[in-house]
C-alpha cells in the first residue's frame, strides 16, 4: 500500500497572538493550511487580516503562539535558532515588496550573499547566480548596483537572489507592491514561468488582478481562512 503523499507545508490549527501595553492582538486564529509541491497558492484578504504574519511563520522568521507547523516534514517548534536559520536559507527563498538587496553590493554579490553562509565553494556559487541571474533576464547588469537599477529590474534581481539557492519554496509578500503596473505584470509573469517550471509559490497580495496567476487562492479575514478556492491557472485561460 502506497504511503500518503507528504504536504510541503502542513498547518494545523495555528495561532499568533501579539502582546503590547497589556493589549492581546490575535494575528492568527486557528488556521489549518497544507500546501503541496509544485503549488502556486496566492493568499489574499483585507489590510492586517494576518496575510504577512502568516507568511513570516512560513518562511520561519516568526513563530506560532500555539499551533503545529511542519515544513517538508520538520515540525518548526523542534528547531532551535541555528536549526531555523539554516533550513530557512536552505529551504525557503525570499522575495519582499522592498525587494531588500544591499546598497553597497552589486547585483551579482547581492545574489551570491545567501550562497556564502552556507559555505558554498566558489565555482558552485558562481554557477548558480549566473544561472539565476539569466532566468530572470540580468546578466548583463550583474556588475551594477541597485541604486543604478529600476524598481522592476530590482525586483528581478530578488528573484534572482530567491532562485540561487533551489530553494523549496518561494515566498513573495506583495512582489509587486512598489511597481507600476508594467513592471509588476511582467514580475507576475516570472513567476507564473518559475511554476510552470516546477517552483512551489506561496505569495501574499492585496491585489486581484495579480490573484489570477496562482492556481490556489486562499481568504484571510481577520486571521482566519474563510474561503479557499482552486482558480484555472493563468496559461490554461
Amino acid at each position: 500500500m502506497s504511503q500518503p503523499e507528504q504536504k510541503l507545508i502542513h498547518i494545523q490549527d495555528l495561532h499568533k497572538v501579539f502582546v503590547t501595553d497589556e493589549v492581546e492582538t490575535h494575528a492568527l486564529s486557528g488556521v489549518h493550511l497544507k500546501i503541496s509541491k509544485g503549488e502556486y497558492i496566492a493568499i489574499g484578504g483585507p489590510s492586517g487580516c494576518g496575510k504577512s504574519t502568516l507568511l513570516s511563520i512560513i518562511g520561519l522568521l516568526d513563530s506560532p503562539t500555539k499551533g503545529d507547523y511542519h515544513l517538508n516534514g520538520c515540525q518548526a517548534a523542534d528547531l532551535t535558532i541555528s536549526q531555523r536559520a539554516r533550513i530557512r536559507n536552505k529551504e525557503v527563498g525570499f522575495i519582499f515588496q522592498s525587494f531588500n538587496l544591499i546598497g553597497d553590493l552589486n547585483v551579482y554579490e547581492n545574489v551570491e550573499l545567501p550562497l556564502t553562509y552556507r559555505k558554498m565553494v566558489g565555482p558552485e556559487r558562481d554557477k548558480r547566480v549566473k544561472d539565476a541571474l539569466e532566468r530572470v533576464k540580468m546578466s548583463h547588469r550583474m556588475k551594477h548596483y541597485p541604486s543604478q537599477l529600476s524598481g522592476g529590474q530590482q525586483q528581478r534581481v530578488a528573484v534572482a537572489r530567491a532562485l540561487a539557492g533551489t530553494p523549496s519554496i518561494l515566498l513573495a509578500d506583495e512582489p509587486t507592491g512598489n511597481l507600476d503596473s508594467s513592471n509588476g505584470e511582467a514580475v507576475m509573469e516570472l513567476l507564473a514561468e518559475l511554476h510552470r517550471e516546477g517552483a512551489t509559490i506561496c505569495m501574499v497580495t492585496h491585489d486581484p488582478r495579480y490573484i489570477r496567476h496562482a492556481d490556489r487562492v486562499v481568504h484571510l479575514y481577520d486571521g482566519q481562512i474563510v474561503d479557499d478556492d482552486q482558480v484555472m491557472p493563468t496559461w490554461l485561460r
